[in-house]
């Protein structure tokens, strides 16, 4: 399983799969979350509806996650995943690593070569854009065995010069534990 950067905007990259920074609720929000739900349309929040009134009465629990259709966006599914609030007295680490482990579990049951994050938890969640990107990184590549077969690409899609250069140090220091 390759993994590789791509600095700019998740709504307009070209994957099978695009990764959501959702809100428990499900029913859309801000920064990443507000974005894909703007520019896929009503399509991917009527399905989130309907997740609410069947499967997810409760909304969807932290590090879990769960697809729906990606609308019109430039790929074929939204995998949404809830991040945690970054908390100073509390390491929440296992959370933050759960949201891209079942992000990509949910790929490869759903048959998604190519998947696309964003920098969950390191927005309004508080999170370090350095632990955040090194938590995400280190994740995807030990998901390797589990996934890959189906799941050939792994592309994160950080916002911003600061987002960039620490998802490129982590990608490279993954690459020399290789």
């Amino acid at each position: 399983m390759d993994l590789r950067i791509e600095p700019g905007d998740i709504t307009t990259i070209h994957v099978d799969a695009v990764v959501n920074a959702a809100n428990s609720r499900l029913l859309g929000g801000g920064g990443v979350d507000g974005a894909i739900q703007r520019r896929g349309g009503g399509e991917i929040l009527a399905e989130c509806r309907r997740l609410r009134e069947t499967t997810l009465p409760e909304g969807l629990p932290a590090g879990q996650a769960v697809a729906t259709t990606a609308g019109k966006l430039p790929a074929r599914w939204v995998i949404h995943t809830v991040g945690p609030v970054h908390a100073k007295k509390e390491d929440r680490s296992d959370t933050l690593a759960s949201c891209y482990r079942e992000s990509l579990r949910v790929a490869h049951e759903i048959g998604a070569r190519t998947v696309a994050f964003p920098a969950i938890s390191a927005g309004i969640y508080g999170w370090s854009m350095d632990d955040a990107a090194r938590i995400a990184v280190t994740t995807a590549a030990s998901m390797a065995d589990e996934v890959g077969g189906v799941v050939d690409e792994v592309v994160f899609v950080p916002f911003g010069d600061a987002a960039t250069a620490a998802f490129e140090a982590a990608l490279a220091e993954v690459n020399a534990g290789r």
